[in-house]
């Protein structure tokens, strides 16, 4: 199982701020798991097709290269904003 986490107006977008779910066997990657959760349809296709958001697996910020395993925490932010 892998928790999933998703912050601020990805959170109100998805209508959800955290689940878990079984991690599809195809899926070891960070790249591979957002594809994954797009075939939801939408919103989550649009959501997480920004190529700007942020990652963390395990607290740790990673890229969509980060390996993604059993038991991983993985969590989305989107674009950091300001003025």
């Amino acid at each position: 199982m892998v928790q999933l986490r998703y912050f601020a107006s990805l959170r109100e977008t998805l209508g959800i701020g955290d689940e878990t779910i079984a991690l599809p066997d195809a899926v070891d990657t960070v790249a591979g798991l957002q594809q994954w959760l797009q075939t939801r349809g939408e919103p989550w296709r649009e959501a997480l097709a920004d190529e700007r958001l942020l990652v963390a697996v395990n607290q740790e910020v990673g890229d969509m290269q980060t390996a993604v395993t059993d038991g991983d925490e993985v969590a989305w932010f989107p674009p950091v904003t300001g003025g």
